[in-house]
């Protein structure tokens, strides 16, 4: 996996931008058959402004961009989203710090610091049914990706798909558990048996990227 310009970083949280938006109905949805059904609406709400602000974010460098984007999620996301989605960013942004292009090593960083944000600010724990779910096990498939021959090539997209699948795979399995954050808990065992919907969410965002990533730089792309 080679190295990602600043082009590749706003394709990536562009593709992630359109695609909450575009979902949320879908996630909303989800969210409302044991949570309180805001959940999609919440983070369009975040997100739209992001989209609407997009050519005036500063992009002095990956970190300043990530952080940026960060405030403004923490500043236009309702609920408990707002304040978990906003520190993954800001987390984020402090570990690429003033990096203009970012290394596979970088971007494992930068995953890790948003998980470590997000367990601390949401005080959540593998297998407790949230987005940690999908986004964990995504990043550790994609950290032992990079690191095995048999994915070298094609700019990392194979890499990337995988984790994207496995994020698909990491969600349904949401099913099984026991819901212990959000309003979702208070539903104790009926929440067994319906996928979390800040997991599925996960699923759904890695597999848009993966795909624009792909379109951009897999096999038959144009240079």
């Amino acid at each position: 996996m080679a190295q990602a310009s600043f082009d590749d970083v706003d394709l990536v949280i562009k593709t992630m931008a359109t695609t909450i938006v575009d979902n949320a109905d879908y996630f909303a949805q989800l969210d409302s058959i044991v949570g309180d059904g805001d959940f999609g609406y919440s983070l369009r709400n975040g997100f739209e402004v992001v989209i609407s602000d997009w050519d005036s974010l500063d992009r002095s460098s990956v970190g300043a961009f990530l952080k940026k984007i960060g405030i403004v999620i923490s500043g236009k996301v309702g609920g408990v989203s707002g304040p978990i989605w906003g520190t993954a960013f800001l987390r984020a942004g402090a570990a690429t710090a003033d990096k203009t292009e970012l290394t596979p090593d970088d971007v494992i960083a930068a995953l890790r610091a948003a998980i470590t944000g997000i367990m601390a600010r949401g005080g959540a724990s593998l297998g407790e049914k949230t987005l940690l779910d999908a986004l964990v096990p995504a990043t550790d498939s994609l950290e032992a990706s990079i690191k095995d021959p048999a994915f070298v090539g094609n700019h990392g997209c194979a890499a990337i798909q995988q984790a994207a699948d496995v994020a698909v795979a990491a969600a349904e399995e949401t099913k099984t558990m026991l819901a212990m954050r959000g309003r979702a808990a208070y539903t104790g065992e009926r929440s067994i048996g319906s996928v979390d919907a800040g997991a599925t969410a996960i699923g759904v965002i890695l597999q848009a990227i993966a795909k624009a990533w792909c379109e951009k730089h897999g096999e038959g792309a144009s240079a």
